[in-house]
């Protein structure tokens, strides 16, 4: 029987990146919940755009997928389309949460109405923040497949930090807007 493959270092890395991230946002949950138990919390309004932003991520996960197993299959043409859908579908994520903040504050909801909108920001904006780092990291995926035959040393890392940001958006959304 072979030995397993050691974990890439890139994929060690990710997870290690993943385990922070989780630390940072379980302090801003913990910090959430107390300040949610105060007379004053009132829930803002849901903007209808995150709705469709949900479903965009989620997409972008799906045609993520759908690369890598064009990618297992040897079909690099297959691996790079799917890349750059997912790269695309990952920036209208970004540029629909920049109209949802420009709808609210429109309508006069800022930082200042009150602590959920404070909270509402803080915690989209610092997904924002790692939505746009994988963006950038599956652009950059999108350009080795084009150029390599196998560049699943950066496919595999990237994905499961792609699949991460999905997944901590479902919290982050859930967290502000589900009682």
């Amino acid at each position: 029987m072979r030995a397993a493959a050691a974990p890439a270092t890139a994929t060690i890395g990710v997870w290690l990146l993943v385990g922070a991230i989780v630390i940072l946002f379980m302090a801003f949950t913990s910090t959430l919940l107390v300040r949610r138990a105060e007379a004053d919390w009132q829930t803002g309004p849901v903007p209808s755009l995150l709705w469709m932003n949900t479903a965009v991520l989620l997409a972008s996960s799906a045609t993520l997928e759908w690369a890598r197993s064009g990618g297992r299959s040897r079909s690099p043409r297959r691996l790079s389309l799917g890349l750059s859908v997912a790269t695309a579908l990952g920036a209208a994520f970004l540029v629909g949460q920049w109209i949802a903040w420009r709808q609210l504050l429109a309508a006069g909801v800022s930082m200042a109405v009150g602590p959920h909108s404070a909270f509402f920001y803080l915690l989209t904006g610092t997904h924002g923040v790692h939505v746009a780092a994988g963006v950038a990291v599956l652009a950059y995926a999108s350009w080795r497949a084009r150029r390599e035959a196998d560049p699943a040393g950066i496919v595999a890392p990237t994905a499961i930090y792609w699949h991460f940001v999905g997944v901590l958006w479902l919290y982050v959304f859930g967290l502000l807007f589900v009682r």
